[in-house]
C-alpha cells in the first residue's frame, strides 16, 4: 500500500499544508479530512461583506464558497487529493498511526498534520439560543446574515477585533449596535491605549457605543414574550435592548481528539521550532491550534492567531514531515531557524488596519508616523512596538496600501 499522510482539519491550514506537502515533493496518498461540510474557504470576510453586501444578502453556503473573497483556489498540484468533508475527527492513536472519526470508520495513517484550528469560545450563560451567535464558519455567518436584516439593536459582547467588525457591519445595516468589552478600551492588548482610543472614537463617530470595564451577568426577555431575548443585563445592573447578541470573547484550540497520547495540550498542541508535535517525526501541526517558538522574539512556544500563520507554518511543517517519512531525505542538514512574521489586517467601516509582528509585549509603543488628528484614517497613522529598545512589531492604521508594505519590509529587516 502507498504511503499515507493524512491531514486533519479542511481550512485554510489543511489546504496550504496539502499545497506544501505536494510542492516538497511528497507522492504518496494525501487525505484532508474536515468537519465542515463546506471545502476551504477564506474567513475574513465573514465578519464585514457577507453580512452587509447587497449581492450576498440572498446567498447560501454553496454560493457564499464562491463569493468573492471567500473562495480559496485550489492550486493544480492538490486535484489528486481526497477531500473528506463533513466527518469530524474524535480520537487518536498516535503510537498506532490510527484516527477515529464521529460516524464510526478508522483511518491509518503514515504521516500525520493536525489543522483543526479553533473554535469560539461562549458566555457561561444560558438561554436565548436561537438569537445568539459566534462567528467562525460560513454558516455561523448566514445564520447571523439572515437575523441581522430584521433586527434593529445589537449587543456584541468582546471588543477585539472580530467584535468591532461585526459591530461596524451591524451598524452599517442599520441597527443599533453596543460593544461590552472588559477592557479600557477595544482592541487595548494588540495595539496600546491611544491607537485603540482613537479607534474607539472612530467607531463613535459611526455610531456605535461602548460599554466598558463590564461584563454580561444575565440575559432577559422581551415583555411581550419572555421566551425571545430581549435585554442584555451587565455586571453594574445596566439593561441594554438585544435582538441578537454576539459572543465575541476569543477561541479555544480542538485538539479533544487528540487526548490521550501523552502530549501537551494545555493550548493548543506543541511543537518544535520545525512545527513536528513534541519532538514526533511522523506529526505536524500548522495554524492557529500550533504552538511553537518562534526565535525572531523569544523561545517560548505560542499559538499565533494570525492569517499568515496557516501559510507559513504549512510551508515548514511539510518539509518537516516528509524529512520524517523519508530517511534518505535527513541528509540535507538541519533547516535555518523558522521565524515567520506574523500578518494580521481588520477592516471596519472605510479604515483598514494592518499590522506585522508582534505587539502583545512591547515595553515602549511609538508614533513613527502621522498622528492622532483629524484626518488620520486618509494620511495613515503608523505605530511602532518596541521590547528592550527592538522593535517587534508595527500597525498601520489608514494610510495606503504602499505604505503599509514599506513599513513591513522595514520590520522584515529589523528580523
Amino acid at each position: 500500500m502507498s504511503p499515507r499522510i493524512v491531514v486533519v482539519g479542511g481550512s485554510l491550514g489543511g489546504l496550504r499544508a496539502a499545497e506544501q506537502l505536494r510542492v516538497s515533493g511528497w507522492s504518496g496518498e494525501l487525505a484532508v479530512v474536515g468537519a465542515e461540510v463546506h471545502l476551504p474557504y477564506n474567513r475574513p470576510p465573514l465578519s464585514k461583506n457577507v453580512l452587509v453586501a447587497s449581492d450576498a444578502r440572498a446567498l447560501g453556503a454553496a454560493e457564499l464558497v464562491n463569493y468573492p473573497g471567500v473562495a480559496l483556489r485550489r492550486r493544480a498540484h492538490v486535484e489528486d487529493v481526497s477531500w473528506v468533508t463533513g466527518t469530524e475527527v474524535t480520537g487518536a492513536v498516535l503510537a498506532d498511526h490510527v484516527l477515529h472519526t464521529g460516524d464510526g470508520r478508522t483511518l491509518s495513517y503514515d504521516g500525520l498534520v493536525v489543522a483543526t484550528g479553533l473554535r469560539p469560545r461562549r458566555l457561561s450563560i444560558d438561554g436565548f439560543g436561537s438569537h445568539r451567535h459566534v462567528l467562525r464558519t460560513l454558516d455561523d455567518a448566514i445564520a447571523l446574515r439572515d437575523q441581522l436584516t430584521a433586527a434593529t439593536s445589537v449587543v456584541v459582547v468582546g471588543g477585539g477585533f472580530i467584535g468591532c467588525e461585526v459591530a461596524a457591519s451591524a451598524r452599517r445595516a442599520g441597527c443599533q449596535v453596543t460593544v461590552v468589552e472588559p477592557f479600557a478600551a477595544p482592541m487595548l492588548r494588540p495595539l496600546g491605549t491611544d491607537l485603540a482610543r482613537t479607534l474607539q472614537a472612530f467607531h463613535e463617530e459611526q455610531g456605535v457605543t461602548f460599554e466598558l470595564g463590564r461584563s454580561v451577568s444575565a440575559l432577559g426577555g422581551r415583555s411581550s414574550d419572555p421566551e425571545v431575548l430581549g435585554t442584555v443585563i451587565l455586571d453594574d445592573g445596566t439593561e441594554l435592548a438585544a435582538d441578537l447578541l454576539v459572543e465575541a470573547v476569543g477561541s479555544r484550540p480542538n485538539v479533544e481528539w487528540l487526548a490521550g497520547n501523552g502530549l501537551d495540550l494545555s493550548d493548543g498542541v506543541l511543537c518544535d521550532n520545525m512545527m513536528r508535535v513534541e519532538g514526533r517525526d511522523d506529526v505536524v501541526a500548522v495554524g492557529d491550534v500550533a504552538r511553537f517558538p518562534n526565535p525572531r522574539f523569544d523561545s517560548t512556544p505560542r499559538r499565533v492567531e494570525h492569517w499568515s500563520i496557516p501559510a507559513d507554518t504549512a510551508q515548514r511543517a511539510a518539509a518537516t514531515l516528509i524529512r520524517g517519512l523519508s530517511p534518505d531525505a535527513n541528509g540535507d542538514g538541519d533547516p535555518a531557524p523558522f521565524a515567520p512574521l506574523p500578518t494580521f489586517w481588520s477592516d471596519q467601516f472605510d479604515v483598514r488596519i494592518q499590522g506585522f509582528g508582534r505587539t502583545d509585549h512591547a515595553d515602549r509603543i511609538e508614533v513613527l508616523e502621522g498622528g492622532f488628528t483629524p484626518g488620520w484614517a486618509s494620511a495613515g497613522v503608523v505605530v511602532g512596538y518596541f521590547r528592550e529598545s527592538t522593535m517587534t512589531g508595527v500597525v498601520i492604521a489608514g494610510g495606503t496600501p504602499a505604505q503599509r508594505m514599506r513599513h513591513k519590509a522595514l520590520l522584515e529587516d529589523v528580523g
